[in-house]
């Protein structure tokens, strides 16, 4: 296993970290706590979670991830083995089972940390992140800023980075970071932070995979420039590119089967897209998944790769990806398909 620094800071983390979004829902208390015993003995360090989790959010199992990471940690004893992620969520409509007073405000971040706390048995949280901006803008399946979109939000920057502030002198948590945030929205914040004599932001977790490299267009300058690393999630297109469904080897439990809500990989664009990358990875005796994964562990600006698995045989073939180089050939075949065929899924 590769480790890069968690950037400003002493932290060492895993270039593969373990998402737990299933746990709770795809996955049962045991097969999340087998799934994070193999990951410590394959030498990840890095768990990444949310107070929304599991995924898809309801009512019933909200908080149940984060309750199965701390019947792990209680159990295990192995709470000084891991560096640990989780978020407070932004507003949404869809999610008033979590809060009703979803948001950013210092009220509802203390709100959140205490309960994360609990629930996960640890009396600190090494990497606290903002979810989703408060703000409309660009995320989640859209592709373009809408600047005619009514926005009744008002910059509050400075108070978030206050709260975090805060907790980090409280020692509730050791750092914190963004996901799913813009360019215009990480400067912002970066800058205020210096201003302010604040800690700033140490990373930014959005989308990066095959079929959406945007990051690449406005952000990854970001991240090199300013120091604050990609945590990269949906690394493989919510399975699209494992290659299971190109080869028929899915089933009903398959998450783009189980879940065809969750649409934004499922254009004809992302099929043809991933015909072609599956054709490279296996002429040059590479599974998909694996040339996906060593793809994105390759970029210069990605801190740590979130994977995602629902059972020990895909963790074990998603964590072998750190130890895959990628040949300037199979670089320069992927970058023909996406020139051709650039970011198809928003």
């Amino acid at each position: 296993m590769k480790y890069n620094k968690l950037a400003g800071t002493g932290l060492e983390v895993s270039e593969i970290c373990l998402g737990t979004m299933t746990f709770g829902e795809q996955n049962s208390e045991q097969e999340g706590h087998e799934q994070m015993d193999f990951a410590i003995e394959s030498g990840v360090n890095f768990f990444d979670t949310a107070e929304l989790y599991a995924v898809p959010s309801t009512p019933e199992n909200n908080g149940k991830t984060e309750d199965i990471i701390g019947t792990w940690i209680a159990k295990s004893k192995k709470r000084d083995q891991v560096i640990l992620a989780t978020k407070v969520t932004g507003p949404s409509p869809n999610l008033t089972h979590i809060s009703e007073n979803l948001g950013f405000s210092r009220e509802r971040i203390m709100e959140a940390v205490e309960r994360s706390l609990r629930r996960l048995q640890t009396d600190y949280i090494d990497l606290y992140q903002l979810h989703w901006p408060e703000r409309r803008t660009n995320m989640f399946g859209q592709r373009g800023y809408q600047n005619s979109v009514k926005d009744t939000w008002e910059d509050n920057f400075l108070e978030v980075i206050e709260t975090m502030n805060v907790l980090i002198k409280e020692g509730k948590i050791r750092h914190w970071g963004l996901s799913n945030e813009t360019p215009w929205g990480t400067m912002n914040i970066l800058q205020k932070a210096e201003k302010a004599g604040f800690t700033k932001p140490v990373s930014i977790q959005n989308p990066y995979n095959l079929l959406n490299r945007l990051y690449e267009v406005g952000m990854a300058e970001v991240s090199v420039r300013e120091d604050i690393g990609l945590l990269a999630y949906s690394p493989l297109g919510f399975g699209l590119l494992t290659g299971k469904y190109h080869k028929g080897t899915d089933d009903d439990t398959s998450r783009r089967n189980k879940y065809k809500q969750m649409s934004r990989f499922d254009s004809t664009q992302c099929y043809d897209a991933t015909t072609q990358y599956l054709k490279i990875a296996e002429d040059n005796g590479l599974t998909l998944t694996q040339m996906a994964l060593a793809f994105i562990n390759s970029r210069v600006f990605v801190t740590s790769n979130i994977i995602g698995a629902t059972n020990l045989t895909q963790l074990k073939e998603n964590i072998e990806s750190s130890n895959i180089e990628l040949s300037s050939d199979v670089l320069r075949d992927i970058n023909r398909v996406h020139e051709s065929m650039p970011n198809p899924a928003p």
